[in-house]
């Protein structure tokens, strides 16, 4: 099981960069890219509303449950 981060795509579609969507919310381009590349072992909820209300999408269009079915 994992959870797919697809903030970059929601940021592609939105085109914005990372250093402005970073600026927007309030925290660093390095822990944004932590982020984006699902590096991150957790996510405050103020910062996933922020991301949200920028990019103007719901948490779901940004996080995505992947099971592994080796582990059914």
């Amino acid at each position: 099981m994992r959870i797919i981060v697809n903030v970059d795509v929601m940021m592609a579609k939105r085109k914005i960069s990372s250093n402005e969507l970073a600026a927007r919310i309030g925290i660093t381009p390095v822990n944004l890219s932590i982020l984006k590349t699902g590096k991150a072992k957790a996510i405050r909820f103020s910062t996933l509303m922020a991301i949200c209300h920028e990019l103007k999408c719901q948490p779901g269009d940004l996080l995505e449950f992947e099971d592994d079915p080796e582990e059914a």
